[in-house]
């Protein structure tokens, strides 16, 4: 199933920058400006559920982080987030944003530690090449987390706003596509590479389910030995510092490109008020509800990446029609294969969603 994401990730990540690129708009000002007041509010509302979900999880990571370094959640969260918010505020962040880069790389380590392991390569091979379809609640959930959390809604339109500020001319964009594949092949290989060390090293030592950090940071001990706890956590900490203000920055412009606000981290209280609100509020929401305590680990990411692909065909959709919109988009519209693999991609999603709901309901009557 990963390798039909990676294909699904790469159009729709080649569409988003394409979109950049020729129009120089982003995404919401773009749906506000074709298709009207009301559907830019559906897209606006599903954005601002799937990104707080995201912005809260990436703070229950960065609590969890901090308690395998042993230094409390509680102090660990409000921190984090008042650092975030000094740094993006004051115009500090893109200079701190590459140490975060750098611990994320901790994870490279997966790819070793899935040798190390030694696991069943021949399976691995057949699971790649032949796509099960889930037949049970949990297998769906699994697959609709797996697409919510590779596919993810606020990625897609980070990626657009930032090659439309870059302002690519046509005969350089060859290299933002290279960009595009080279950065979703690269990050779905390290994602298998964590699925097949943590399966392989969790199911040797008799564990079939990872609830707490601590379980999953088992899968680097081939690697990391006593210090696995450690690098699991460096890294950890870093993609979630990373992340966090990303997500409340796409969230603010997304408001404020569909309202037709001042928007831009270069701008103050004084002169984009709704904007920099919007970053604030979502930066204190999404930590404050890190702190309640007993937030289980596992669950909690599951959960918030199933949320984030259901709302992911909403925005999809909107993607279809603004790279097929000719009169916008010129000689540069969608190729067949490109609307194919995007339709698709839509229509899985939305089968898998109807099938949740429908699980989702029927479960109190099962018993």
């Amino acid at each position: 199933m990963l390798v039909v994401i990676t294909v699904s990730l790469i159009v729709v990540q080649e569409m988003c920058a394409r979109l950049g690129s020729v129009t120089g708009m982003g995404f919401t000002d773009l749906v506000r400006e074709h298709f009207g007041v009301r559907w830019t509010s559906s897209v606006v509302v599903a954005l601002l559920i799937a990104n707080f979900g995201t912005a809260f999880s990436e703070f229950v990571g960065i609590g969890a982080a901090a308690e395998l370094l042993g230094i409390p959640r509680l102090a660990a969260i409000p921190v984090g987030a008042a650092l975030l918010w000094m740094l993006v505020v004051f115009g500090s962040y893109k200079i701190v944003e590459r140490t975060f880069l750098v611990m994320s790389l901790a994870f490279l380590s997966y790819p070793v530690a899935a040798l190390l392991t030694h696991p069943a390569w021949g399976s691995i091979g057949h699971g790649l090449i032949v796509p099960e379809v889930p037949r049970s609640f949990g297998g769906a959930q699994v697959v609709m987390a797996l697409i919510g959390t590779t596919i993810t809604p606020y990625m897609q339109l980070y990626l657009q706003s930032s090659v439309a500020e870059k302002a690519v001319r046509r005969e350089d964009y060859v290299y933002v596509q290279a960009d595009v594949v080279a950065g979703s092949l690269f990050g779905n290989f390290v994602s298998l590479a964590i699925i097949v060390a943590t399966a392989a090293a969790l199911y040797a030592a008799g564990t079939r389910d990872v609830q707490t950090a601590s379980d999953a940071a088992r899968a680097l001990e081939p690697v990391a030995g006593a210090f696995a706890k450690t690098l699991f956590a460096v890294g950890l900490l870093g993609a979630c510092l990373l992340a966090a203000p990303v997500l409340a920055l796409t969230s603010a412009y997304s408001v404020t490109e569909a309202l037709g606000l001042e928007k831009g981290v270069s701008q103050d209280f004084r002169r984009a008020p709704v904007f920099m609100g919007l970053f604030t509020g979502m930066i204190v929401l999404a930590a404050g509800f890190a702190l309640l305590p007993g937030i289980p680990f596992t669950s909690t990411l599951l959960l918030i990446q199933i949320v984030d692909g259901l709302a992911l065909p909403i925005v999809l959709f909107s993607l279809l029609r603004l790279t097929n919109d000719r009169e916008l988009m010129g000689d540069r519209a969608n190729t067949r294969a490109f609307n194919v693999i995007g339709i698709a991609t839509v229509a899985i999603v939305v089968a898998l969603s109807v099938v949740l709901v429908a699980l989702t309901i029927a479960q109190p009557f099962s018993g």
